[in-house]
């Protein structure tokens, strides 16, 4: 499972020109998921978006969680951060897990997550326009197998 965490001041998601979610100061998180991803996999990805520390103290420094300053996450499914672009020049999507697979491990971290934080979402498998404003910029990749 792959995420790019973005740290932002506002994200939303528009479908068909409607607005379907939008956060203010928080992370607009894109997730990926593989085939080969299980419940472990989610646990990882989770657990690091409400432990990471990319929030600024009182000193300016990157000392706090989304939890301290009471953000907000735009999670949106995106398969293609599971594009592998190393041969040729159109990149295959073959480990990127099919919606019967990926769509309940979305909705888990959706539910994982909400438990925790107000958490906004895209529709799973639309054609969606996300928009942001990157603040810093601040964006982590992570991995839940710690390919990087």
């Amino acid at each position: 499972m792959r995420a790019v965490v973005q740290r932002v001041r506002r994200a939303g998601v528009e479908i068909e020109g409607q607005t379907v979610g939008g956060i203010g100061r928080g992370y607009m998180v894109l997730l990926g998921i593989e085939e080969a991803d299980t419940e472990a996999d989610l646990a990882y990805i989770c657990d690091k978006l409400l432990g990471l520390r990319v929030f600024e103290d009182e000193a300016g420094k990157m000392n706090r969680g989304i939890l301290d300053i009471e953000g907000g996450i735009l999670l949106i499914s995106q398969f293609t951060l599971l594009g592998d672009a190393r041969h040729g020049r159109r990149p295959s999507f073959i480990k990127a897990a099919r919606p019967e697979v990926a769509l309940p491990l979305y909705e888990a971290a959706i539910a994982r997550l909400r438990a925790q934080l107000p958490v906004a979402t895209g529709r799973f498998g639309a054609d969606m326009q996300v928009s942001l404003v990157n603040d810093g910029p601040v964006t982590i990749l992570l991995d839940s197998k710690k390919t990087f």
